[in-house]
């Protein structure tokens, strides 16, 4: 991907040629190609079997893959300098890289395993997942926002429950609501409603009858009300972000065509002028016997 602060830039000479080589469909293709193959060799290596039968011969494949990636990742530093690490992704292909190279020996074999984050780049490549990754962070202000709101609607229930249940001496009620964290996470479960009846409530109603008073106000507010505003704000976001793409989409349009006609217009000045000069040229060749 090319940093922003270059978009439209032309590189000449060795850059030139290599920039559209690396920018081209046809190479990003290849890359996303061994991305995926390199994701389904980490995942084979994972079997017993097969890493015991086909072991060497999967190693070799992913040396030569993770080698391909080398080379993607110095052909762009070469074309873009010290501006490729003005792109997030391009900072975290050369982490990913980076991490992968780092020898067996050293003791740190497992991060090896973080090689398989790099399937993450087809989210820079495939436009649908730009567009969901867009909407996603667009809609990182507000869904704060309503996270603030939740804690501190955990933080009061969580509070309640405490006092309510917490002095019992119900084994089941010290554990679920003996301290304001166990509160907290019982009222996480229930939140997420699972096994919130059977596993917590019905309990609970067994020594404090009334508790549902308590519980059922709280469900309605956490999985039905908040919960569906997460859901509302990133549904907002992604329309918001079909919307500037499709607008991204028009305005480049636009400026291809305006580009042709102004090329074309060029052309034809040119030829004019070409004519121009070629009549001139003609009228002083004519005009040399009489002088």
């Amino acid at each position: 991907m090319r940093p922003e602060n270059l978009k439209g830039v032309e590189f000449a000479g060795a850059r030139g040629r290599i920039a559209r080589f690396v920018e081209s469909s046809r190479f990003v293709q290849i890359i996303t190609g061994l991305i995926l193959a390199n994701a389904v060799i980490l995942g084979l290596e994972t079997d017993a079997w097969i890493e015991a039968n086909l072991g060497v011969f999967l190693t070799n494949i992913d040396r030569v893959i993770l080698g391909v990636f080398v080379i993607e990742l110095l052909l762009k530093m070469y074309v873009y300098r010290l501006s490729f690490f003005r792109a997030g992704w391009n900072v975290f292909d050369f982490i990913i890289i980076g991490i992968s190279l780092l020898p067996a020996s050293m003791g740190l074999a497992v991060m090896r395993a973080l090689r398989i984050l790099r399937v993450l780049r087809l989210m820079s490549v495939v436009p649908q997942m730009r567009r969901v990754i867009t909407a996603l962070f667009n809609a990182i202000p507000g869904m704060a926002s309503i996270v603030a709101v939740l804690l501190i609607i955990f933080y009061v229930s969580a509070v309640l429950a405490t006092k309510l249940f917490g002095t019992h001496p119900d084994p089941n009620m010290q554990e679920w609501f003996g301290t304001i964290a166990a509160s907290m996470y019982s009222l996480f479960q229930v939140m997420t409603l699972e096994g919130w009846s059977d596993g917590i409530v019905r309990p609970t109603m067994q020594v404090f009858p009334w508790a549902w008073i308590f519980f059922v106000p709280f469900i309605i507010i956490t999985s039905f009300a908040v919960l569906n505003l997460f859901i509302g704000i990133i549904v907002d976001a992604m329309q918001h972000a079909g919307e500037g793409y499709e607008q991204t989409e028009t305005l480049t349009d636009v400026m291809h065509r305006d580009t042709a006609v102004l090329q074309k217009e060029i052309a034809e000045l040119r030829s004019r002028l070409d004519a121009v000069i070629g009549i001139l040229e003609n009228g002083r060749a004519g005009g040399r016997p009489g002088e």
